[in-house]
């Protein structure tokens, strides 16, 4: 067996370039990390890279996660995979003390905190919203690598503090921080450029370490991340980059789409590979996809699977649909009806995702869910494994682990689980009790799902491995979130609301940029479904009236079908 068996020709071309500078162009749904994760396990078994000596960069702990479980189903142990910021603070920890001759600082761990007590000492008082706003401020400009002076020159306000109170609020901000002998998050990345810029020494002993670099999700990269990576490259070469310009939704956080765009033209000798061949959704779904981003910089176009085999099992809709609403309550209920409607005819809960712009949209959206009797989590709350019954579970069942088990494996679980309340008819949808009983209920079919002749020590460990690699278990709930939060998810059914001017784009988005922003926000949203996808809308007659999102014109009615609200909940095509 070859890391590269299994690999389209496309990906196969990726995976088989061992050296850089690599550019994958990765549409959604091509295949980026089976490409990232099996390159470098082909690097490894022909002897070109030692596993010790790639670091592999992405840009959450679950990805990095994800990538470490996948490279160990690949064989391979050793690789550093690891985000931006744990790489450079694992270097600063090493290297630290070495230079310094002290403990490298404490991260802050909280630092709206940290800027009101910094408010204080000058008499201002701000309220908890523009604290997080300029919290926001201070680390946009710390990855865009500016000055608190240059940053000031632009002449940004928040809230009733003009530029100047910002840059004195900064300056206090990092006074204190500094007088505490503290590190911010972005100050991790900073503090370990510098090191790397300042003592060669540093510089020469990561060089030697790490020779492969490969950088997930590029598109995300900040100009003080692209830095850092410049400083760990050195005057090599090799550097394999994966991204998709139409998945930029960070620039608000400092992501810059350009570093991507720009690679061929910064690496004369760069090989660029493009993923089209999309292997997650149905046609309809594309070509929604590839109307609403045509003609964008850097867009790919997204072609479906020909091997239907590698498509999602059950009925494909032919077409995307639109529907309209009176008002936000009426979507809610609608969408609530029609999704209570596809779990009665058999698609289980964990298989729809509700996806929306802002946070605020949820409420309505779980009262309604609730109302009709299905159980939904919110995307973005607590990990899995940090939720207080998951936690009370994993500390029990290790506890069971070393008494004489009475009953089998399974048996046993259950009676541990039932003694923290777990009971086998779940509570009415809605609410905590309901939350608490499906996260137990994840514990338990996690050792349904367990191979035969596991104990109950295998499986406590097992727990604490997945708690490390965040492989969260699925919940049975429809899932809803943020467009933001979904990214890098996917469902078999999507149902996208909001989709009126005001909420997407919204209504903060003014200018061409801000408005592209918005329309790869849109895109990420249409590309996490797989099946079928539903894009609501509410006309809102009772206050002013709203418009359909523009995105909606774009993409056409050659890609959408438009059906009223009864419709929603009318037998699918295919008979479901």
């Amino acid at each position: 067996m070859s890391a590269l068996d299994g690999l389209d020709e496309r990906q196969r071309e990726a995976a088989s370039v061992l050296r850089g500078p690599v550019a994958v162009l990765a549409g959604a749904g091509t295949g980026k990390t089976r490409v990232i994760t099996h390159r470098i396990a082909h690097g490894v078994e022909t002897g070109a890279y030692s596993p010790g000596r790639v670091m592999a960069v992405t840009f959450t702990a679950k990805a990095a996660g994800e990538l470490r479980g996948r490279l160990r189903t690949l064989g391979v142990q050793g690789v550093a995979a690891r985000t931006f910021h744990a790489a450079a603070l694992a270097q600063l920890g090493f290297f630290w003390p070495q230079l310094a001759g002290s403990p490298a600082p404490a991260i802050v761990d909280n630092k709206v905190r940290l800027l009101a007590q910094a408010a204080d000492m000058l008499r201002l008082r701000p309220d908890t919203a523009t604290l997080r706003d300029l919290a926001s401020a201070i680390e946009w400009r710390k990855v865009s690598m500016l000055s608190i002076e240059e940053a000031a020159a632009r002449g940004r306000s928040i809230g009733r503090f003009d530029a100047g109170q910002v840059a004195e609020l900064s300056r206090a901000y990092e006074t204190l921080k500094d007088d505490r002998h503290q590190l911010d998050f972005e100050d991790v990345l900073l503090a370990c450029a510098g090191m790397l810029e300042a003592e060669p020494r540093v510089a020469a002993a990561v060089h030697e370490q790490y020779r492969h670099f490969t950088v997930d999700e590029y598109q995300d990269v900040s100009p003080l991340q692209h830095r850092l990576l410049e400083l760990w490259l050195g005057d090599r070469g090799d550097l394999c980059v994966v991204g998709d310009a139409s998945q930029t939704i960070y620039s608000f956080a400092g992501a810059d789409q350009n570093y991507l765009l720009d690679f061929a033209r910064r690496h004369a000798d760069a090989t660029v590979v493009r993923l089209e061949t999309n292997y997650r959704s149905a046609s309809g779904v594309l070509d929604v996809a590839n109307a609403l981003m045509k003609g964008r910089p850097g867009a790919l176009e997204l072609i479906p699977a020909a091997r239907r085999g590698e498509q999602p099992t059950g009925e494909v809709v032919d077409k995307a649909v639109v529907v309209a609403f009176d008002d936000d309550a009426a979507e809610a209920r609608g969408v609530a009806t029609a999704i209570a409607a596809r779990i009665a005819s058999g698609v289980p809960p964990e298989q729809i995702a509700v996806l929306y712009r802002a946070h605020s949209q949820s409420a309505a959206l779980l009262q309604a869910l609730a109302a009709a009797g299905v159980a939904a989590t919110v995307l973005g709350g607590k990990r899995f494994f940090d939720l207080p019954e998951v936690r009370q579970a994993v500390q029990a069942l290790r506890a069971a682990a070393v008494a004489p088990q009475q009953h089998s494996f399974l048996a046993a679980v259950r009676d541990v689980l039932r003694g923290l309340g777990y009971s086998d008819e779940p509570p009415e949808a809605g609410g905590a009790l309901r939350d608490a009983w499906e996260a137990r209920r994840a514990v338990l079919r996690l050792a349904e799902d367990a191979p035969v002749g596991t104990t109950m020590r295998d499986f406590a460990d097992d727990l604490f491995a997945r708690a490390k690699d965040q492989h969260e278990p699925v919940l049975r709930t429809v899932t809803l979130s943020t467009l933001h939060a979904a990214k890098g998810l996917e469902w078999p059914e999507v149902y996208l609301v909001g989709c009126s001017e005001g909420l997407l784009p919204i209504s903060y988005a003014s200018g061409f940029e801000a408005i592209d922003e918005e329309r790869r926000l849109a895109y990420v949203g249409v590309t996490r479904a797989a099946r079928a996808l539903t894009l609501t809308w509410s006309r809102d007659v009772d206050r002013a009236g709203r418009r359909p999102s523009r995105f909606l014109a774009e993409i056409g009615r050659g890609s959408l079908r438009e059906i009223p609200p009864s419709a929603m909940i009318a037998p699918r095509r295919d008979g479901s």
